[in-house]
């Protein structure tokens, strides 16, 4: 349980007046803004950091999987095992030794009767089973001898997810757990966590993870009083409705009091500018008359005023709200039935010779105005599909081609490389006059960066290394349609991206003229793309 809980980092307010309550059964779903604490929160929550203000009180045993997972030098899969299932054996340890010491004349059965309980409630006997399951269910290695500094930052992922839910842990605090999964993994998570005996509490943008477990939903965007809102019914589209109808009736509510105040403030500065010239008497009266008529003038507009500020209502800025760009799907002299990018037969092969795209025969071909979802298992070239679409990979053999002057944005899932101490509005100028000079981008079609709805002005004003993992996903966007293109290349783009922005974008994308290809795993979003034609990597068996 946490009251009241506050955080703030050097010169910056990240959590206020947050109180969480999680029980056994539990599964507490916490959604917001990129920026506004989520991952911070978990933290607080665990103890790795102390609350600036407020209490957190924890009972029995916790277990953490955070975003990104370090590689120490020599540290295989099995020392993460070992170390995550460390305490279950030494419950069975404990449970073997009381069992061969037990006399059955003089014994504490009651203490003898706790520790067994505690390894039945655990199921410690069964953890190395486990850990190979979900090891094998969420496709992880499985290679005990295999150190973590060759695996992926998604395959170190999912190996610390699989020992941290073999742990069977009373508190479970996860952190995007959806981000480098499959369908397959997907699907033994959800069970997992739905069948999980204590509490959870999962930060997440998975809608359809939301949808699935959820109990209840914790946002932690600010509201119109600045304080996270709990919504206390299950399933995500609840949740969606209810925000949305209090976001709007702030908008509402801010627009209003925008335009009462402006229209107070207009009469009181026609009020002053009337001293000037109104009050005059006739040309001779004395100075005592003229000097009344002044101060009568003067009391009115003062009295306008104080009601000014006493009817004032202090309503915060409503949160952004995505304004996509009007896009354009051909340039002139273009023929509709041209693709604006093509690639046939691609493959692509990694420095170490692993093969890591092989569509032998397959013709990939996007039109104007086309549309294409590229799905497939974890490791069947989703990403590197896009990256070769996008120029960024060499192809091994076939080929690449793109329309003439065609433009070409792209959302990778690791990003662009970030500037030391460059901010976002330094960062988007140079990018610009890149694009510029290498002739990818027209000077009157461009894409102010503030216009977006992405970032604030705020935030594109600090150095990019000091924003969130979700805000340079934002900025990422943000450059991808900097220059207005033909075609937009998004790999897994809800990742790291709030809820709330995923809706905007997915809609933006279903009406936009430009062509589109989505790589994803995100569940709700093929649901919503389920018209686009489809492209399957994943190997048929």
């Amino acid at each position: 349980m946490a009251q009241d809980i506050a955080f703030s980092y050097p010169g910056r307010d990240v959590l206020s007046h947050v109180d969480v309550a999680v029980s056994p059964g539990t599964r507490l779903g916490v959604v917001g803004e990129n920026g506004t604490g989520k991952s911070t929160l978990l933290r607080v929550l665990s103890g790795e950091l102390a609350p600036s203000r407020g209490t957190v009180q924890r009972e029995g045993s916790l277990a953490v999987v955070e975003q990104e997972m370090a590689a120490p030098p020599g540290v295989t899969v099995g020392d993460v095992v070992d170390a995550s299932l460390r305490a279950l054996r030494a419950v069975v340890t404990e449970l073997d030794a009381a069992a061969d010491a037990f006399d059955h004349e003089t014994g504490d059965l009651a203490a003898y009767g706790e520790i067994l309980a505690r390894v039945e409630h655990l199921a410690a006997w069964d953890a190395d089973r486990r850990v190979d399951v979900a090891l094998t269910r969420l496709g992880a290695c499985r290679d005990r001898e295999r150190e973590l500094a060759t695996l992926s930052v998604g395959q170190r992922f999912r190996v610390r997810l699989a020992c941290r839910l073999a742990e069977r842990s009373d508190l479970l605090l996860l952190d995007e757990p959806t981000n480098h999964l499959d369908d397959a993994g997907l699907d033994y998570l959800t069970g997992e966590l739905l069948a999980w005996r204590g509490g959870v509490v999962a930060v997440t943008h998975d809608r359809e993870l939301l949808d699935d477990v959820a109990t209840e939903i914790l946002d932690l965007d600010p509201s119109v009083d600045g304080r996270p809102v709990l919504y206390g019914q299950p399933g995500y589209l609840s949740y969606r409705f209810a925000k949305n109808q209090a976001v709007q009736k702030w908008r509402r509510r801010y627009r209003s009091e925008r335009e009462r105040a402006a229209k107070l403030a207009a009469i009181l500065d026609r009020s002053y500018e009337n001293l000037s010239d109104e009050w005059r008497p006739p040309k001779g009266s004395d100075k005592h008359r003229r000097a009344t008529r002044a101060r009568q003038h003067v009391k009115s507009a003062d009295r306008l005023a104080q009601k000014l500020e006493e009817t004032a209502v202090e309503v915060p800025v409503p949160p952004l709200e995505l304004v996509f760009p009007e896009l354009v799907a051909m340039s002139p002299g273009w023929s509709p039935a041209e693709p604006v990018l093509e690639v046939r037969s691609p493959r692509v092969v990694a420095p170490s010779g692993a093969v890591r795209l092989d569509l032998p025969g397959t013709r990939v071909a996007v039109p104007p105005s086309g549309r294409l979802l590229v799905i497939g298992a974890n490791g069947s070239g989703k990403s590197t599909l896009l990256a070769a679409l996008a120029g960024a990979l060499p192809l091994d053999r076939g080929t690449r081609t793109v329309v003439d002057g065609a433009r070409v944005g792209a959302v990778t899932q690791e990003g662009a490389p970030v500037p030391t101490d460059v901010t976002g509005f330094d960062a988007y100028a140079r990018e610009a006059l890149d694009l510029l000079e290498a002739g990818e981008l027209d000077p009157d079609h461009l894409v102010p960066v503030a216009f977006l709805g992405l970032l604030t002005e705020e935030d594109l004003d600090r150095p990019l290394t000091e924003l969130s993992a979700g805000q340079r996903r934002r900025f990422d966007l943000a450059r991808a349609l900097l220059h207005v293109p033909h075609l937009l290349l998004l790999d897994e783009p809800t990742n790291h991206l709030s809820i709330d922005l995923v809706d905007e974008l997915t809609q933006a994308l279903r009406v936009t003229p430009a062509a589109v290809v989505v790589a994803t795993h995100d569940r709700r979003m093929r649901a919503e793309l389920a018209d686009w034609p489809v492209l399957d990597l994943t190997p048929s068996r």
